[in-house]
């Protein structure tokens, strides 16, 4: 078995997979992830649900896009679990290009989420990530990463209203849904109607703007691919992506995992 640990600036998820089956996951908050003790009860925990034992996990990936929280996990990882974790970064062999002006400069998840878009669908794809930030990852027809666009997230724009306003009131998590109307008659559904519904019409600008910029042949077969915290409640409201995948980033780090290690002959 192995172990996928996704650091990302909100939360981290922990996955262990069995060959390419998650078996089980989990998701920790910032607060929680702080404390390696708290972190190692939640893996227990995760374990113990599953019915798993830790002696089983043979390798641990991990995909990080918070530095500091990189080294606690690298602790457990070699305390806990007595493994040198694999850290995913572009300097390993990951079998595609990746067409960025300074390669270590590309987020980690995107890196995974990339690697496993191409295992599963093959290219061209545009991955959307709905994370903190939303970002979009082009991936060409022979699976090298081409670029893409950072935006602000929409659980992000809607604190970032709340902190940056006097009077209006903070609409985050489960309070974040998608009114029937764009035209509201209550703050809360005003704020609600502007983060999402202006989140949908701005991934469909930037679709868009994406496709004109690929050649013709690549831009008419490019499937759109969502993952992320909020990726089911756009996807529910649009004809644009046609695949969502949460765990995406998740598989990338166990694909990456197996790449890196069969090469090493582990």
């Amino acid at each position: 078995m192995v172990a996928a640990i996704d650091i990302g600036n909100t939360s981290t998820v922990i996955g262990i997979y069995r060959k390419d089956a998650l078996l089980a996951d989990c998701r920790l908050t910032r607060s929680v992830q702080r404390s390696k003790d708290k972190i190692i009860a939640q893996i227990q925990s995760l374990l113990v649900k599953a019915g798993l034992n830790k002696k089983e996990i043979r390798g641990i990936g991990i995909s990080s896009v918070v530095p500091d929280l990189t080294t606690i996990y690298r602790t457990i990882s070699k305390t806990y679990f007595h493994l040198n974790p694999m850290i995913v970064s572009s300097k390993l062999d990951l079998g595609f290009t990746i067409h960025y002006d300074d390669p270590a400069s590309l987020g980690s998840d995107r890196i995974c989420s990339a690697a496993a878009g191409y295992h599963k669908y093959g290219g061209p794809l545009i991955i959307i990530d709905f994370g903190t930030a939303t970002t979009y990852n082009v991936i060409g027809s022979q699976g090298d990463f081409l670029g893409g666009v950072i935006a602000p997230g929409i659980e992000t724009s809607a604190i970032s209203l709340y902190r940056r306003t006097a009077n209006l009131p903070r609409i985050a998590g489960t309070k974040l849904q998608i009114p029937e109307s764009v035209i509201c008659t209550n703050t809360e559904q005003s704020i609600q109607a502007g983060v999402l519904r202006g989140a949908l019409d701005a991934m469909a600008g930037m679709v868009a703007r994406i496709k004109n910029e690929l050649p013709m042949q690549e831009a008419s077969r490019a499937l759109v691919i969502a993952t992320g915290g909020y990726s089911n409640r756009i996807a529910a409201q649009t004809q644009i992506i046609q695949h969502v995948e949460p765990a995406l980033v998740l598989d990338g780090i166990r694909l990456i995992f197996d790449r890196v290690n069969n090469k090493r002959g582990i």
